[in-house]
């Protein structure tokens, strides 16, 4: 059976609708839940084992996932993400995804999310070096800072690692400093935050690029931050 649900609001401000029937369930990550009928039952607690929920907390999410269920009939629940921007739908049959630190929203019964080690091709945008894995069989919803570009990749792509939201498991990726950098460049990319740091992809499959990453944010509002002035 599908999972009923609709995602408003969007680009902008995208908020999850889930309609869920008697019996259904839906995880999500803690403070996602912005209302629910009360027929639903809230429960958080650990998913998958205390290593499960430690290479979660690893990743940069939750260690606690929250568990809504339709125990005593339907009802209706509403997820937001806590950045502005969109939320995707991704309907997993037997494969698997990865997910940016941050990205994972929500997932139904069937699907595992777990963290992958990058080791020395791992993101180093200041998004760490762990992705998530979401594999199995369900929904998976994902959010992204600002509005989200899906590219099919089939003669490779290249993409700053902070604005990538996740790709398929079809693809292979390298990061490497962007051509053209000099060394001085390189040496502040990698210490400071990962500016031109770029993920090189290959094979076939797709990307979802967010359209905003919060080092350019934060780099932008600097100069209007309130400053403390001297006597």
């Amino acid at each position: 059976m599908s999972l009923d649900f609709e995602i408003l609001q969007r680009p902008d401000f995208a908020i999850v609708r889930v309609r869920l029937a008697q019996g259904e369930k839906i995880f999500a990550e803690p403070s996602v839940m912005a209302s629910m009928d009360p027929a639903l039952t809230l429960r958080a607690g650990l998913k998958g084992g205390l290593i499960g929920s430690m290479s979660r907390a690893i990743a940069g999410e939750s260690l606690i996932l929250n568990t809504f269920s339709a125990d005593r009939g339907p009802g209706e629940l509403m997820l937001a993400p806590g950045a502005a921007g969109e939320v995707i739908h991704h309907r997993l049959r037997g494969g698997h995804i990865y997910l940016q630190r941050g990205a994972y929203l929500a997932h139904t019964e069937g699907v595992d999310v777990s963290a992958k080690w990058g080791g020395a091709r791992g993101f180093f945008s200041g998004q760490g070096l762990i992705l998530l894995r979401a594999s199995g069989t369900g929904d998976v919803f994902f959010s992204t800072y600002g509005a989200v570009l899906e590219l099919n990749v089939s003669d490779g792509l290249i993409v700053d690692t902070g604005y990538i939201a996740a790709f398929e498991e079809t693809l292979q990726y390298e990061v490497t400093v962007l051509p053209g950098l000099s060394l001085g460049s390189k040496a502040k990319s990698f210490f400071f935050g990962g500016e031109g740091l770029v993920a090189r992809f290959s094979g076939q499959g797709k990307v979802w690029v967010q359209t905003r990453t919060v080092n350019p944010f934060l780099s932008w509002i600097y100069p209007y931050r309130p400053v403390k002035q001297r006597d």
